[in-house]
């Protein structure tokens, strides 16, 4: 039965204002720029709005200077799908695994989770220092063995699917962890003793009953995984080498570029993340159903 307005407490609206504010403090910058994205060719980078076109984002799509924005683009989006996929894969086995007492369980849960509460950029540092002794290693390894054709082709084990997934990973893991870490908390044993006394082996066991109930949470993972990697900077600043990714290379165009073409490359970076966040949404539902 529906509640008439007289029901409500003489806070209710209060409350309402106060979280009417928090969204448009959250979502409000975001909407400015998806809107100052379209301007005409004589836009700025304020209000008042000159004109409405999809100009930036055809400049966009042309390059801005010297910035090759559809390669940074590729690069986050491969990293985003590979740092997903480990997330899940890593975060499940972790899931089962901490089901049964774990001699060192937990250390290394704290050691994990650590990583939340160090700050991204010392994180960084510290994965771009090991990666470069790595390098000094390797070379003087290569030089006492004679491989001096190798060691002049070498460069850097610093890269995007070396030093930056570590890093990213570093940040996506603890969240994937502490996730299942809650879903197995709560999930009933039963469903797979049965699953057992029916005959099911181990494998049988967990793709036909343990997964699919724990499948939206999973996808949930993925989601994570793929969002938080999308847009880490501080963790990347350092650990990456030679090449960047789109945030790297968004947060050194606002120093450069002065159009509206930087608020075109958030626009598109956001439809990104929410066309993700969509996708894992409508997928979760449709398990929760199943």
């Amino acid at each position: 039965m529906a509640h008439s307005s007289d029901s409500r407490t003489p806070g209710f609206w209060p409350l309402v204002i106060v979280f009417a504010l928090f969204v448009l403090f959250m979502y409000g910058p975001m909407f400015v720029i998806f809107v100052l994205s379209f301007q005409g060719p004589e836009g700025g980078l304020t209000f008042p709005l000159r004109g409405m076109s999809l100009h930036w984002f055809r400049q966009l799509a042309e390059g801005l200077g010297t910035v090759d924005i559809g390669a940074a683009f590729l690069r986050s989006l491969m990293l985003g799908g590979i740092v997903m996929l480990l997330t899940v894969l890593l975060s499940v086995l972790a899931g089962l695994a901490f089901r049964k007492k774990l001699g060192g369980g937990n250390a290394l849960f704290y050691v994990t989770v650590a990583s939340l509460i160090m700050p991204s950029i010392i994180v960084s540092l510290g994965i771009g220092l090991q990666f470069r002794l790595l390098d000094g290693g390797l070379k003087w390894l290569l030089e006492a063995v004679g491989a001096t054709s190798t060691l002049e082709e070498y460069g850097t084990a610093l890269g995007l699917f070396t030093s930056a997934l570590g890093a990213h990973l570093t940040w996506t893991l603890p969240f994937g962890l502490l996730i299942m870490f809650a879903v197995f908390n709560r999930f009933n044993p039963a469903y797979e003793e049965a699953a057992r006394d029916l005959g099911a082996t181990p494998w049988q066991t967990f793709r036909h009953v343990v997964l699919p109930l724990i499948g939206p949470s999973v996808v949930g993972i993925g989601m994570f995984g793929f969002t938080l990697s999308w847009d880490e900077i501080a963790r990347t600043s350092q650990a990456i080498g030679d090449v960047n990714t789109l945030p790297l290379e968004l947060q050194g165009l606002t120093a450069t570029v002065t159009t509206p073409a930087i608020y075109a490359l958030g626009t598109v970076t956001t439809v990104v993340s929410f066309a993700v966040i969509g996708v894992t949404v409508g997928v979760a539902m449709l398990l929760k159903k199943r």
